[in-house]
C-alpha cells in the first residue's frame, strides 16, 4: 500500500507525524520498522530518464535502495544517507513519493518512506547488502523490479520516458 502526502514547506516533523498515524492506521500497536528510500534518476545524453536499482544477494532480488532509520536520524537524512550506501550516488531530493506498508520476510511490519530523487554523481561500490547496481530506462526498471510495491513507486514518479 503506497501512501502519499503532502511535503511543500512542512519539514520533517510533519513527516514523522505522517508516519506515525499510517503506522497507528494499519499495524494496530504491533513493532515498526522505520526506513526510508529512493526512486534514483539520471538523464541520459539522449534525455531518456533512466532509475537505478539495486540486487541483494541474500533476497536475489531487484530493488529501490532503501534501508532503516538510526535514531535520531531524519526521514530524508535516512533516504539519502542509505541510497548513497548501497548506490554510491550523491543525490538531490526532488519530492516525497509517500509510504509503502508490508510485513517484510522476517514478519516484522515496515513503514518506508520514498522520495524521489537526482542522481548529482559518485559510484557504485558493492557492499555486503547490494552486490550490483544497474541503471535501466524506465519501463525496462519496472520489469525489473522484483516487488509490485516498488513499480507502484515508479508510477508514482510520474517521469518522462
Amino acid at each position: 500500500m503506497v501512501v502519499t502526502a503532502q511535503v511543500s514547506g512542512l519539514g520533517d516533523r510533519h513527516l514523522w507525524e505522517e508516519v506515525e498515524a499510517a503506522v497507528r492506521m494499519s499495524m494496530n500497536g504491533h513493532d515498526v520498522v522505520r526506513a526510508a528510500g529512493g526512486v534514483v534518476y539520471r538523464h541520459t545524453l539522449s534525455g531518456e530518464v533512466e532509475i537505478a536499482l539495486v540486487h541483494r544477494p541474500a533476497y536475489d532480488d531487484w530493488s529501490l535502495p532503501k534501508g532503516k532509520l538510526k535514531p535520531g536520524e531524519t526521514l530524508e537524512g535516512a533516504a539519502l544517507r542509505e541510497v548513497q550506501e548501497e548506490t554510491g550516488l550523491k543525490c538531490m531530493i526532488e519530492r516525497s513519493l509517500g509510504i509503502v506498508e508490508y510485513v517484510d520476510r522476517h514478519d516484522r511490519h515496515k513503514v518506508v518512506w520514498y522520495w524521489l530523487m537526482r542522481s548529482t554523481g559518485g559510484a557504485f561500490k558493492p557492499i555486503n547488502e547490494v552486490d550490483r547496481m544497474s541503471w535501466h530506462k524506465f519501463g525496462d526498471a519496472a520489469r525489473t523490479l522484483s516487488y509490485d510495491r516498488d513499480q507502484e513507486l515508479l508510477r508514482r514518479a510520474d517521469l518522462v520516458t
